[in-house]
């Protein structure tokens, strides 16, 4: 597991003592431990640069895609707050900002002060931005599969 230290970044639970956060101890991976999560490391890797292309053949970033994914990630809603997207985005809130004024110069997003409290700005797709998202959603959920099966295999040895 992996948690955010506040002075130098990531800190592996491996870092502290080989245990998960809930003191529970690791034990070390044998040679076909390895290689299954270096297996799992290529396809993911794979998926992700797939994920970049066709991306860049939509005439968008991945983070974009990203951006425009994560604006429909929460129930009973059709937008995010710059907050829910920093967390889902693992970004700063003021990149995110700067993330999203591009999306929005390229007519993808727009935001709006939120009715319910003006803190918030939420983060809405438009006409153009969907269509981006539809396409690359279902590009993607056609590879998931495959990448969801080595992630069984990963996790069950086999």
């Amino acid at each position: 597991m992996w948690k955010l230290r506040r002075d130098s970044g990531l800190q592996s639970s491996q870092d502290s003592g080989n245990a998960m956060g809930d003191g529970t101890r690791l034990a070390p991976l044998d040679k076909a431990g390895l290689e299954r999560m270096s297996r799992f490391r290529y396809e993911l890797r794979r998926f992700l640069r797939f994920g970049e292309e066709i991306s860049r053949e939509a005439g968008v970033t991945a983070l974009q895609y990203h951006l425009l994914l994560h604006t429909q990630a929460f129930a009973g809603r059709e937008w995010a707050s710059v907050g829910e997207l920093a967390e889902r985005l693992q970004s700063a809130p003021h990149g995110v900002v700067a993330l999203v004024t591009r999306c929005e110069q390229m007519g993808l997003v727009r935001r709006r002060d939120s009715a319910a409290d003006g803190r918030l700005s939420e983060v809405h797709l438009t006409a153009k931005g969907r269509k981006v998202l539809d396409r690359l959603a279902a590009q993607h959920q056609a590879h998931l599969g495959e990448l969801a099966a080595v992630i069984e295999a990963a996790r069950f040895g086999q």
